[in-house]
């Protein structure tokens, strides 16, 4: 009976950390990410998402409540990738790193 309770105890606190992350939209290279995790954990997820898609990565575009606005960027377009502000983005993602 104890070992229950204690995996009720266990499974329960780690549904507490855990955050919902979405992407709502995708059309072209713009992407509409809503999430109630840390902005850190948004840009890199964004950032995950457009590397899966063949982009170099995420450019931050703006946020309205708990939606992000993210643009994908090609290397070969010489655009700069812009993190959330108070974030960063992993200098081996940026184009100037190759």
């Amino acid at each position: 009976m104890k070992k229950i309770l204690l995996l009720t105890a266990v499974s329960g606190s780690l549904l507490v950390g855990c955050y919902s992350t979405e992407v709502n939209m995708s059309m072209g290279n713009m992407r509409l990410i809503r999430s109630s995790a840390a902005p850190q954990d948004v840009m890199n997820f964004a950032t995950k998402t457009c590397k899966n898609d063949f982009y170099e990565g995420a450019s931050f575009l703006s946020k309205a409540g708990s939606e992000y606005r993210f643009k994908c960027v090609k290397a070969e377009e010489n655009e700069v990738l812009t993190p959330i502000p108070g974030t960063s983005i992993d200098p081996t993602t940026t184009p100037a790193a190759k």
